[in-house]
């Protein structure tokens, strides 16, 4: 049974949250709360759910006609899966980043307004871009080249980048699915300091396979296993320093030391 951490008045929460492809679970049963203008960490395996977790909470799943859910996504006490809530606008709320920052072939500067602009900003671009720039910890790496391609970019000032747009659209939350996995440890830790940075203004959900990223940048982790059926479950959910340092379940504790690579096997 996987530990509920106490919330008073979360803004989003899914119950029993059941992902399929194909018809074939990939991830079951999930239910949490997510709280505002919180870091929660997703840690676990590859295969374990956890993008599928994130794409289905804000509706990316509907654009792979393999992909389907059940259960509830409540947003701001909406059920935002099961209603005729516009998909377009979830998204926009619940801005979801891949491990793989997809950057468009144009400018910086279009790449950070683009987002606002199709959802009908008509304020001052300018002021808009630089801006998300400084929020994302860009704006000085690339003040003086914002009418050059965003492909010039190095892969952690992508994702960054990436940021910057998802920032400019006002989100009420960003989902960031490994988002340094491709990084050297300087651009990491440019990324961390964005998070941290970001916590007082929005919630952050992030997916990571390093449970020491967990506790430098989440206050709640929650770790999701392979069960023996073969999809991903939620082990547990916790405040981060207790899930890591006291966890109650012992597959928690084996995954935390690595026992879970020591003769324990979990279906893929």
């Amino acid at each position: 049974m996987s530990h509920q951490p106490a919330s008073e008045s979360p803004f989003l929460s899914t119950k029993h949250l059941t992902v399929y492809y194909e018809d074939s679970p990939v991830l079951g049963d999930v239910s949490m709360d997510f709280d505002r203008r919180e870091v929660t960490a997703l840690i676990g395996p590859a295969g374990s759910g956890k993008t599928s977790l994130l794409i289905a909470m804000n509706r990316l799943l509907e654009l792979n006609p393999a992909g389907r859910s059940e259960g509830q996504v409540i947003l701001n006490g909406e059920d935002v899966l099961n209603t005729d809530y516009p998909a377009e606008e979830l998204r926009r709320r619940l801005s979801y980043i891949g491990s793989e920052p997809v950057c468009f072939s144009r400018s910086i500067w279009d790449n950070v307004a683009w987002g606002a602009r199709v959802n009908g900003f008509s304020g001052d671009q300018d002021e808009l871009v630089e801006n998300s720039l400084r929020r994302a910890g860009l704006w000085h790496e690339v003040k003086g080249m914002l009418r050059k391609s965003a492909l010039r970019l190095s892969g952690g000032q992508r994702q960054r980048l990436c940021m910057a747009r998802a920032l400019a659209v006002s989100p009420d939350a960003l989902f960031l699915d490994e988002p340094t996995s491709r990084l050297d440890p300087i651009a990491t830790g440019r990324i961390e300091d964005v998070l941290i940075a970001l916590k007082d203004e929005l919630s952050i959900i992030f997916a990571t396979h390093d449970h020491l990223q967990a506790g430098r940048l989440a206050e709640k982790t929650a770790l999701f296993l392979p069960s023996t059926q073969g999809y991903g479950e939620l082990v547990e959910y916790a405040r981060t320093e207790e899930l890591l340092l006291n966890p109650e379940n012992k597959r928690t504790e084996d995954y935390i030391t690595g026992k879970h690579n020591k003769g324990t096997r979990y279906a893929t």
